[in-house]
């Protein structure tokens, strides 16, 4: 009898368990039609990937499709109206030969340093130039086009294709370049082209510490994409060629670098992502190691200028220069006569130079630039006692309105419309950088700095008009009317 009773109340609450475990499936299957899971797992901070490793070998367009639904595409209408103004489109009388960096060698010389070149490494492409402008790659001719006034044209068909050729071609070497406080790598391409290559340091929306002097600052990729884009629209023309690029940097720079000091500096960071970190004075330590995500990295690509060997350069003290001390000032800062002391010291006392140097003065302050210490001319052209031309022009100085150039404030003047807005400008033209797939090159704030920084300077230059100084505006183009 008790059997019985205990085998019926098993029965029971075994039926119990079952229903219970029904409802706590039914309650737990609602719960789950609420809040879906997600399809990945998530991964430590730092270790995402890009969307696409191989993004470096797709063109510009392919990118901007592939993000087409996050990326807004810009009209390029108004850029193209402000380099078709009379101001970008100056009439100039040709250049002489002594205006031109470098000369096509005759066909003797050519030959023979073809032959040379096209069997001195395996991977490159096999060399057949001539005398003609077709057969030279895009950065031959961009060295071909170097003038004492300028990089290149305004209207140059080949800087598209010398951009386009930095940022998709195969790399076949990677060495970390020499000098200097930061991290910098010499890129080389099969066609024996070459570019100078700026990691990502800090993300694009970081802003530099408050509490840091201006030598204190990490060199950011992104601003030396965005400074040859305000170089162009501003005129000058001064900047070498950038163009943004993601590297992988196992195959791109570790696979094919001969620079075993570089090579050695490679590690796994904790997260799985590919790091190093080179040799240089300052920030080149694990505690400044430029990592992959996990081996993909943002960087700057700009196009090197000629050889020394070929066209050596003279480097000046910028009169302007900072003190680069935590406790005194410049001589600039605290002397009100200096700058007529400036006008009556060579070579400024002459041509054009301090006007040039005004040009890139203007240009550092609209980028909050502040390390202007040198600055350097091309050789040939200080031995032709004309002027030379300011090859580097990543340096900066604060804005100081000695004399100005009547081109350059016109076209100051010009950008501060509300049709020909500089951040409005700069923002279109970074568009069509292979990075702006990524994110936009500058954020917002950076683009609305550039719109009150250029109030700033016109507000200047308006100061020194009003005290009736007669020597503040070069006229460099008397024939152009207002």
């Amino acid at each position: 009898m008790r059997a019985c009773r205990y085998r019926r109340l098993q029965g029971m609450c075994a039926l119990l368990l079952c229903v219970s475990l029904v409802l706590h499936m039914l309650v737990a299957s609602f719960i789950l039609s609420l809040y879906p899971p997600s399809c990945k797992s998530p991964q430590p901070p730092g270790s995402q990937p890009y969307t696409n490793l191989t993004s470096t070998s797709l063109t510009h367009s392919e990118r901007r499709g592939a993000h087409e639904e996050h990326v807004e595409v810009m009209d390029l209408s108004s850029l193209e109206a402000l380099f078709s103004h009379p101001l970008y489109n100056l009439h100039l009388p040709p250049s002489p030969d002594e205006d031109w960096l470098l000369k096509v060698r005759t066909k003797g010389s050519e030959e023979q340093n073809a032959a040379q070149i096209s069997n001195s490494k395996e991977g490159y492409d096999h060399i057949n130039w001539n005398s003609s402008a077709n057969t030279h790659p895009s950065w031959l001719q961009f060295h071909l086009g170097i003038s004492r006034w300028q990089l290149y044209q305004h209207r140059d068909d080949n800087l598209p294709v010398l951009l386009k050729q930095i940022a998709t071609s195969r790399i076949v070497s990677a060495v970390q370049k020499t000098g200097g406080t930061q991290l910098k790598l010499v890129m080389t391409f099969p066609n024996y082209g070459q570019a100078l290559f700026k990691p990502m340091k800090q993300q694009r929306h970081e802003e530099t510490n408050v509490n840091l002097y201006y030598f204190s600052d990490f060199e950011r990729h992104n601003a030396e994409i965005a400074a040859f884009h305000l170089d162009r629209i501003l005129g000058f023309r001064r900047v070498p060629p950038v163009v943004g690029r993601l590297i992988d940097v196992i195959k791109e720079i570790k696979d094919v670098t001969t620079d075993h000091k570089l090579a050695r500096t490679f590690f796994n960071s904790p997260v799985g992502n590919t790091c190093f970190y080179g040799q240089c004075s300052y920030y080149c330590s694990t505690e400044h190691a430029v990592c992959g995500r996990p081996q993909a990295l943002e960087g700057s690509l700009a196009a090197m200028l000629p050889d020394l060997t070929l066209a050596p350069r003279r480097s000046w003290k910028n009169p302007w220069r900072r003190s680069y001390s935590r406790s005194k000032l410049a001589l600039w800062e605290n002397t009100p006569t200096y700058c007529n002391a400036v006008k009556k010291t060579p070579p400024y006392d002459r041509g054009t130079r301090l006007v040039d140097l005004i040009d890139m003065t203007i240009l550092d302050f609209l980028q909050s630039n502040m390390d202007r210490h040198h600055y350097e001319t091309f050789e040939i052209f200080v031995r032709n006692r004309q002027d030379g031309y300011f090859s580097k022009a990543a340096l900066s100085v604060p804005f100081l309105s000695s004399r100005i150039r009547r081109s350059t404030l016109l076209r100051l003047r010009l950008l501060s419309l509300p049709h020909y807005r500089l951040s409005d400008m700069m923002r279109t033209s970074l568009s069509q950088d292979p990075l702006f797939s990524v994110a936009p090159l500058l954020a917002e704030p950076h683009l609305s700095a550039l719109d009150r920084r250029l109030a700033t300077v016109l507000k200047t230059i308006q100061h020194c008009l009003n005290q009736q100084h007669n020597d503040v505006i070069y006229d460099d183009i008397p024939d152009y009317s207002d």
